[in-house]
Formats: C-alpha cells, structure tokens, sequence
C-alpha cells in the first residue's frame, strides 16, 4: 500500500458513511410527508451532527441487527405477563419454544445489567 493510500480510503469510507446516513435521513423523512428540501436539510444536519460529536472515534458495525431484535424481544417481553406465552407466540409470529428462550434471554440480560457481571465475563 503507497503512502497515504490507507488514509484517502478512510477518507472516502468516512464520506460514503455520512452521505448514506444523511441521504437515508431524507428518504425516511420524505415518506413521512416532510418537503423534500426540509428532509434534505434534516439528512444533512443528522449527518453533520454525528461527524461533530463522534468524529475521532472508531466503531464497528455488526452486520446482524442485534440492535432491532434486541428493541422487538424487549418490546415482546413488555408484553409478556407469565401466563401468555401462546398468546405473544400467535400475536409475533414464534413458535411457543421460540418465545420461550427469547423470554428467558431478556431476563438474563436484563437481570445481568442490574447486577452486573461477577466474574467479569461477557454476558452472552
């Protein structure tokens, strides 16, 4: 790799990053009725809000969506009332063991952040 070359392909990934976040920002919004000068406006400002307060710092996206599963089973678990298991599985598409491990994989968790980790493992 020639000198500089690393830094110029960050550069255009950083771009590319924040042209898709702010042209996705317009889309969502244009389908929700907003003026598409207004929804581009809005796309530009989340992009630039977002370079202002994280710029510097490095992530990895995960390619699962653990982030909209995690928000469905919570959502799902809200729901859940220990006696309507039958009900949540028909109502979200599950099978009755499908909701059953999703219950018990909220609770774990939910119980592990309030408690934390005591042998300082990953919660998995």
């Amino acid at each position: 790799m020639a000198k500089g070359e690393g830094k110029d392909r960050m550069s255009l990934a950083r771009h590319e990053l924040l042209s898709d976040i702010s042209a996705h920002t317009s889309q969502v919004l244009r389908e929700h009725g907003i003026d598409s000068d207004v929804a581009e406006q809005a796309g530009d400002a989340v992009a630039n809000q977002l370079a202002e307060n994280w710029g510097g710092q490095q992530f990895t996206f995960p390619r699962d969506y653990f982030f909209r599963i995690a928000k469905r089973d919570l959502k799902i678990y809200e729901e859940f009332r220990g006696n309507n298991y039958a009900e949540l599985a028909r109502k979200h598409h599950m099978t009755a063991r499908g909701l059953y491990k999703l219950i018990a994989r909220v609770q774990k968790r939910l119980v592990a952040e309030r408690q934390g980790d005591l042998f300082g493992g990953e919660i998995g």
